[in-house]
């Protein structure tokens, strides 16, 4: 009797068996970065674009483009200076600067963290009102009371706090991915908004808005924060490295498409002769509905609450990691989150226009971006401090050239306002 020889047994596909190894060796290190980027997509990103949307069409989506990649090089850079130092962003700025500038900014810190909370805390107060016909003003101490526990977790399990941020971030896709799902936008107007161009002092307010609203200054100093101890998680520095690649790429390009799909929805939806253009997310919510469908503008208000509630926790512990880096003093949670819900709770209880205080915030918070990022750039091309992690020159220069760009922008927003 003939055996037939055996079958050739398949060669392993390369790379088949070490993807999912690798996978399991990144898990671990995910969540830094979409925790940083889901301040990204806070209540004031819904204002900016929204509004930029609804009275300008795609004419600033370039903009968003351009802060999302903006972002991607910031959250970097001091990632990295998490990693190399296992310090975060205030504590090296108290150390290696001189007194009076290490107070300086620390002081402009703390009034982008009052800034921050004003466009999160009012935005999930304006959701609950939205949703739930809850005043303003309850509706803010709600918010408040959800991002002290937030942080409460965060203090005992700094990983499962990652991992709730990481839940709220997708209930936002989920949500904003459904209402644009109702409308049809024009591939050749989205196209067209990719090229650069303003119009008026307005659409600068709005663009400056925007930049200040996707590059958050205290996620600058949040994220060094939360990078500090991946060296731990990670084996050692480059491997460590590799998982915030990942991680950047993962949260600030979701951030980004996320931010770009506000504004593409608010123009389709009311850029258009027959329709009048909203102002606020009360006018965005409204039209929604008579325009795109109750589905629509339920998942939009479901969206602007759980981005007003995740990001109201994440600013709250960037503020305690400003305060303690800075001061190295702790304080109660109560105490750190009073400090800054008090100003907004008296907004809203002064009777406010939300969409004017969220709009404004933004605009505050891009004045503070210089303050965050030159001393990334400084600290992150010492080699005696930051080792093989040191940032290269042309990496230095780049960065510099858009820390400068958003200076001069700041200062031709005033110019032109006061003129």
């Amino acid at each position: 009797m003939t055996v037939a020889p055996p079958a050739e047994t398949p060669a392993p596909v390369a790379g088949a068996r070490r993807a999912p190894g690798r996978l399991r060796r990144l898990l671990p290190l995910l969540g830094p970065a979409v925790v940083a980027a889901t301040a990204y997509v806070d209540p004031g990103n819904f204002a900016t674009n929204t509004v930029a949307g609804a009275s300008h069409g795609m004419l600033l989506l370039w903009v968003i483009v351009a802060a999302n990649l903006m972002a991607v090089l910031v959250q970097f850079l001091t990632a990295k200076l998490g990693l190399a130092t296992g310090r975060n962003l205030p504590e090296l700025c108290r150390d290696h600067y001189p007194r009076p500038v290490s107070r300086l900014l620390w002081v402009q810190a703390e009034a982008v963290a009052i800034a921050t909370d004003l466009a999160e805390v009012v935005g999930g107060a304006l959701a609950l009102n939205l949703l739930f016909g809850v005043p303003l003003l309850p509706g803010g101490l709600a918010v408040g009371l959800v991002a002290c526990a937030l942080l409460a977790v965060q203090q005992r399990h700094r990983r499962r706090f990652e991992l709730l941020v990481v839940a709220f971030f997708v209930g936002i896709l989920v949500c904003l991915l459904t209402t644009l799902g109702q409308t049809s936008p024009d591939p050749a107007a989205v196209a067209g908004g990719l090229l650069p161009g303003l119009d008026g002092t307005d659409s600068l307010v709005l663009a400056t808005g925007i930049l200040g609203a996707t590059v958050m200054p205290h996620v600058i100093y949040l994220h060094s924060d939360l990078t500090r101890d991946l060296r731990r998680r990670a084996g050692g520095t480059r491997a460590a490295l590799r998982g915030q690649r990942f991680d950047l790429a993962l949260g600030m390009g979701t951030a980004g498409v996320l931010n770009a799909v506000m504004l593409v929805v608010a123009a389709t939806v009311f850029f258009r002769p027959d329709v009048a253009a909203p102002d606020d997310l009360e006018g965005v919510h409204a039209g929604l509905g008579t325009l795109a469908g109750p589905l629509a503008a339920g998942a939009f208000a479901v969206a602007l609450l759980l981005s007003g509630l995740v990001s109201s926790g994440v600013g709250t512990y960037a503020g305690q990691v400003v305060m303690a880096g800075f001061l190295r003093r702790r304080i109660p949670l109560w105490v750190r989150r009073g400090v800054t819900l008090g100003p907004t709770l008296l907004l809203l209880g002064l009777g406010a226009d939300p969409t004017l205080v969220l709009v404004v915030s933004q605009v505050v918070l891009s004045f503070g971006i210089p303050f965050a990022l030159v001393p990334v750039l400084d600290l992150g091309r010492r080699r005696g401090l930051m080792g093989e992690l040191t940032t290269r020159p042309a990496v230095t220069a780049v960065a510099g050239v858009l820390a400068a760009v958003v200076i001069g922008i700041n200062v031709h927003l005033v110019v032109s306002v006061l003129a």
